[in-house]
């Protein structure tokens, strides 16, 4: 996909809009692990507590705080409702969904919910899919040259920053984006660095420097309502991808500007790239095999 370097305004928004601010803002989060090798360097990809897939996205979001006060609004409504009550999710000493929305911790009715709000709000979701056992084949064949290398799973994370934010740095006065903590360690400088990857590949591509400065925070789900926003779009992205179970993305998708799939490369050495007028077939390759790379199951 040869995009522009105006081509987010293909999302569907004019360029005068009133609801595309001077402040662009950002929530990025993650879905499944970038964890490949127990240990002991045996490949667990797939196995029970370990992805198939890593997933980095974003959620653009025109209006922040009205979409976090929606969320919040929500949770107390949800909390305050008889039926919930005795849902042990819903109990505060539990520290799920009645302290923050989260796809995978929440009933399938409070769920549905917070679905319907993210379905009218404003928003535009973006994200990087990797597939865990083409990256494990990759890293085992950079080790046969270089014996000393070890794989890090901050690195599958860090190499997908550049890949989400390439051409979405250089069209408004500034941006504040928002990432999920990923552990105790500060891990700010490196998706700093990731951004300014992103702004040399864009300069290199099309001369135009980015100049605009952006913000960049490091918070919490339970802090950040935009966040947990964001957890849901990744959270129907992986069902899909990983289960097959399509509809919770398929509700999201009107609101989906780009998902990249990055090593689905059969028709292109760049992946396949899926968009809101270009939909996620129903019969796409990713999902297909259930082979490993060495070819076990």
């Amino acid at each position: 996909m040869n995009c522009g370097p105006d081509d987010h305004v293909a999302d569907g928004e004019a360029e005068s809009s009133p609801e595309r601010p001077a402040v662009r803002h950002y929530y990025v989060d993650e879905a499944g692990d970038p964890v490949l090798f127990s240990a002991r360097g045996q490949l667990i990809v797939g196995r029970e507590g370990c992805s198939r897939f890593f997933i980095l996205g974003k959620l653009d979001v025109a209006a922040p705080d009205a979409l976090a006060h929606s969320l919040n609004e929500l949770r107390q409504r949800l909390l305050a409702d008889p039926y919930f009550k005795g849902v042990p999710s819903m109990s505060p000493e539990r520290r799920k969904t009645a302290r923050l929305f989260h796809a995978k911790d929440d009933v399938p009715e409070a769920r549905r919910e917070v679905f319907a709000l993210l379905v009218k709000a404003h928003l535009r979701f973006y994200a990087v899919i990797r597939d865990k056992r083409v990256i494990a084949e990759k890293v085992r064949a950079y080790n046969k040259r270089n014996p000393n290398y070890r794989y890090h799973p901050n690195q599958l994370y860090d190499r997908c920053v550049p890949t989400l934010f390439e051409n979405r740095l250089h069209q408004h006065e500034s941006y504040r984006i928002v990432f999920a903590k990923r552990g105790s360690s500060d891990r700010t400088q490196a998706f700093q660095s990731g951004l300014n990857r992103a702004k040399e590949r864009f300069r290199q591509k099309w001369q135009v420097e980015g100049v605009a400065p952006i913000e960049v925070v490091a918070s919490e789900p339970a802090r950040v309502a935009c966040l947990q926003a964001t957890d849901y779009f990744l959270w129907a992205l992986q069902r899909c991808f990983e289960r097959r179970e399509r509809r919770y993305l398929d509700l999201l998708w009107p609101k989906v500007g780009l998902v990249i799939d990055r090593d689905d490369t059969q028709s292109s050495g760049a992946g396949k790239y899926y968009s809101r007028t270009k939909p996620i077939p129903p019969d796409f390759s990713q999902v297909q095999s259930d082979q490993g790379i060495d070819g076990s199951a």
